[in-house]
């Protein structure tokens, strides 16, 4: 099956520092939220307490008792809205069952204490002050209690509070968007590089170009002094393959010549080590020329014009045999992979079909899974043993040993496939024969 590389499924920078940007905000804003409006409420009480404070000192200057024992406050206090009902400003005293109260109390009580909260006329919420203090003519102390409206107060934090929450709000996506558009501009530089590293995948360029921040230029800088060096180790593994085969070939040719001039017995002594020999040669040049197959600088090829150049070349050395190649692909097919890569892997599978079809032989797309295009070739022959399938990939085995070959032309095509992060998969064909089905990828867009 088709071995896929695993996806990082984690957030990208940009997507980290924007959540981390929003977390923070969040708090920030949750907390400027609730604290400033309560440090503002507890200024505001302390405030109006303060003030209370004042009136009460002035009240106490004034209490006094007359002869038969009463309460009574001499003299006017300094603001009338203590003389006014329900004005929201009031006090009251208490001595044993005395209690004598400010006029705007009119006949209501101050109720409720420091835990639940005060209420006055009118189920006003109160704030109030207290202190107990005694008079040389009384042999119990006096409580005097001084209350004011917090119902405006209240209020007035409340609409400050709203209108605190819609700063904050439009505030946190101002700071947002000015983020947003902090790391999109900071992380330019990385956009830039995937674009120059897609323009070097993709044959455009050989190296990445343009300037970067003093952060990334170091890396750059590697990038391209590793893009040469593997591109000249790709040009040294090729011309070192092809001097290798042709330097090779001459030799073992004119052994070859040789064996043959020998009587029958030396020859079947020989023969086999010569053949032997042609085998590992054209396993391992095979594998040399594979070096070069992970190109980073990404080929575009077309499946069809290549199917159709070696189903011509098939048809005639094969012409005895009247086999048909029907070729179904598309002529805007185009798959990432070196033209003469795909010639080695689907020359050999063609070829292979077209000495065992008996008559037909198809060649067409079937899907795309995980970027890789299905490519498959299918014959009318005899197939192969599902159970002998695998085995067949292996290096040098052969089925057949009456059909000329080496046994290693299913094996190369496995790991040049293999070579570029593709698969092979062989199994049985519908129209009776062998179907091979090749997992190559196509460009990214």
């Amino acid at each position: 099956m088709l071995v896929s590389l695993p996806k990082n499924r984690q957030p990208s920078i940009r997507n980290r520092l924007l959540i981390a940007a929003a977390v923070w905000l969040l708090a920030i804003t949750l907390s400027a939220g609730y604290l400033v409006p309560s440090f503002i409420k507890t200024y505001l009480i302390e405030q109006e307490k303060s003030q209370l404070y004042l009136y009460m000192d002035q009240i106490t200057a004034q209490v006094d008792i007359d002869k038969h024992g009463q309460l009574f406050v001499d003299g006017r206090l300094s603001n009338p809205r203590f003389n006014f009902p329900y004005s929201g400003l009031y006090w009251s005293l208490k001595l044993n069952n005395q209690v004598l109260r400010s006029r705007s109390l009119w006949d209501t009580t101050i109720r409720g204490n420091a835990k639940k909260g005060f209420e006055g006329p009118n189920n006003q919420s109160l704030i109030v002050v207290k202190r107990k203090f005694s008079l040389p003519d009384s042999d119990y102390p006096i409580e005097l209690s001084v209350a004011v409206n917090q119902d405006k107060l209240l209020k007035t934090l409340q609409q400050l509070t709203h209108g605190l929450w819609i700063i904050l709000i439009i505030m946190a996506i101002g700071i947002l968007v000015l983020t947003t558009l902090q790391v999109s501009w900071s992380l330019w530089p990385l956009r830039k590089l995937r674009k120059n590293l897609i323009e070097v995948r993709e044959g455009h360029s050989t190296e990445l170009t343009g300037l970067y921040p003093v952060e990334i230029q170091p890396v750059i800088d590697d990038l391209n002094a590793l893009l040469f060096h593997y591109q000249e180790l790709l040009l040294r593994a090729r011309n070192h393959s092809g001097n290798l085969s042709h330097a090779l070939k001459t030799p073992i040719a004119i052994l070859n010549n040789e064996v043959s001039l020998l009587d029958p017995t030396t020859q079947a002594k020989l023969a086999p080590a010569l053949q032997q020999l042609q085998q590992h040669i054209d396993y391992h040049l095979g594998r040399a020329r594979m070096a070069g197959a992970i190109n980073i600088l990404a080929t575009k090829t077309a499946i069809s014009h290549r199917i159709d150049a070696i189903s011509l070349a098939m048809d005639k050395v094969y012409a005895h045999r009247g086999v048909v190649l029907v070729n179904e692909l598309d002529s805007d097919v185009v798959i990432a992979v070196e033209k003469s890569d795909l010639d080695e892997m689907i020359g050999n599978l063609i070829e292979n079909s077209y000495k065992w079809a008996n008559n037909l032989i198809r060649v067409y797309q079937e899907s795309i899974v995980d970027g890789h295009i299905v490519l498959v070739i299918e014959d009318d022959g005899p197939g192969i043993a599902h159970e002998k399938c695998k085995q067949v990939l292996k290096r040098g085995v052969r089925l057949d040993e009456n059909t000329p070959g080496t046994g290693l032309g299913l094996n190369i095509v496995n790991e040049l496939v293999h070579s570029y992060r593709g698969d092979l998969v062989l199994t049985s064909s519908a129209l009776g024969g062998l179907k091979a089905m090749l997992y190559l990828p196509i460009p990214r867009k």
